[in-house]
């Protein structure tokens, strides 16, 4: 695997490797990798000729009051894991290189990025927006890889794609889930053991709604009020949202529709975690 730091070099690099390959992918990552992650690199290898991954704890997605210092970082273990997985290339820029002194350009999504967890979050969904475009500026893939987890990301990011024209073609893969239900996150990280028992509400409440989704209930806040009595049984986990809504535009439904995104967030001690599955009405 190839580790370059500088855009010059990546640009170099992927030059040589679309010489020899035709379909590049590239799996976006901040690090603190875990097998959701590596499930996305496996999907582009197999859909692809090539992938790349990226390293970045981009600042511009943090709040003021976020956990960028905190944020885990693993990098040689990272490097380790994409090494065994077969990544062809790994760009793991500096924060100066991303953001020279004096830049100022950034890409906002309106609207959509004002949903979900952008309400909680507010210039989140910005920062994602700007630092995606420049991933696919400086690096060019063929085939971007997220996880369902990020839902939201997704869409603001598809809508971003559309609306800039990038020649990229955005690929989905399944949550990767702990074998008790928890969504895998480099944030799972932070909690304690009691902690970690407590998330798994977030699941449940995922689960019930399912369940009287399939069972005909299309009403919103039927399902939502059922939802909200799961959560309301571990009072230390505190909501942030529990949402239905238009799996591609985010914006809130009335009752289920041929594909409807419910989301929760909520934060278990410290830690903000989010959720979600897709339903169809029926």
């Amino acid at each position: 695997m190839q580790l370059v730091v500088s855009i010059a070099d990546a640009r170099t690099a992927l030059r040589e490797l679309r010489a020899q390959s035709r379909i590049v992918g590239l799996v976006p990552t901040m690090g603190a990798l875990h097998a959701g992650h590596l499930s996305l690199v496996r999907a582009s290898r197999a859909q692809c000729d090539v992938t790349v991954a990226t390293i970045f704890v981009n600042p511009t997605q943090f709040g003021p009051n976020e956990d960028l210092s905190k944020y885990p970082r693993t990098f040689d273990e990272d490097c380790r894991l994409l090494e065994q997985e077969g990544v062809a290339l790994l760009f793991a820029p500096a924060a100066e290189e991303m953001y020279p002194r004096g830049a100022s350009t950034i890409v906002e999504v309106e609207g959509i990025s004002d949903r979900l967890d952008g309400v909680s979050r507010p210039g989140h969904f910005r920062g994602v927006a700007t630092v995606v475009a420049k991933l696919f500026h400086i690096l060019g893939p063929d085939r971007a890889f997220f996880g369902q987890k990020d839902a939201a990301q997704v869409a603001v990011l598809r809508k971003m794609v559309r609306d800039l024209n990038f020649p990229v073609e955005m690929i989905v893969c399944p949550t990767v889930r702990e074998p008790d239900g928890l969504a895998l996150s480099s944030r799972n990280r932070y909690l304690s053991p009691e902690e970690r028992l407590r998330a798994l509400t977030l699941r449940r409440a995922l689960q019930t709604m399912e369940e009287d989704a399939a069972k005909g209930e299309t009403q919103v806040t039927r399902l939502i009020e059922a939802g909200l009595r799961v959560i309301s049984h571990e009072p230390e986990v505190r909501l942030d949202y529990l949402k239905i809504v238009d799996p591609d535009t985010l914006e809130e439904v009335a009752n289920l529709r041929q594909r409807s995104l419910i989301a929760i967030a909520a934060w278990v001690g410290s830690t903000r975690l989010i959720d979600n599955t897709i339903v169809e009405a029926g």
